[in-house]
């Protein structure tokens, strides 16, 4: 199966998050995955929570990078997406138990409910954390309001992907 993979280099900016999130929709809306708005969903909120972390709390640049399915169409049946992001520290991911007042620390609680498999590893001077998205023939996984429901955040809120 052909494989597409991307990166993008983002600078230590809380901007960038917006920015990795189009870049990453963008580069999924032109591949066989395009019809899939649930995985598009899935892919923003993971995209923004996992560079925001990178930009938040390491202060250094980061590299997002995607692995889609190439361009047959029915490479899209039963893909897997493949997230990344390296950063230059070497401070280890830590899932936090957020209290409902709280307006942070559930970033890792999402991917890890919503992404299919997620982990992380040292490399060189800092770390990379990936995560993957599986698509099957019917999407089986919780969808991003499941989720956010379960863990108790997204109560009256509207999200856009932009």
């Amino acid at each position: 199966m052909q494989v597409l993979q991307v990166q993008l280099e983002i600078r230590p900016d809380p901007a960038e998050v917006g920015r990795a999130r189009r870049w990453a929709c963008a580069r999924l809306a032109g591949s066989p995955l395009a019809d899939d708005d649930a995985l598009a969903e899935t892919l923003a909120l993971i995209v923004s929570e996992l560079v925001t972390n990178a930009v938040v709390h390491t202060g250094r640049p980061a590299v997002l990078s995607l692995c889609l399915p190439g361009e047959a169409p029915e490479a899209a049946e039963g893909a897997t997406v493949r997230l990344e992001v390296a950063d230059g520290s070497e401070r280890a991911p830590v899932p936090r138990c957020a209290s409902e007042e709280a307006t942070g620390g559930r970033g890792l609680a999402l991917v890890d409910g919503l992404a299919d498999r997620w982990g992380w590893a040292a490399e060189g001077a800092g770390k990379r954390i990936w995560c993957e998205l599986d698509r099957p023939a019917r999407a089986q996984g919780r969808s991003v309001a499941e989720c956010g429901r379960a863990l108790g955040i997204f109560e009256g809120l509207a999200f856009g992907v932009v």
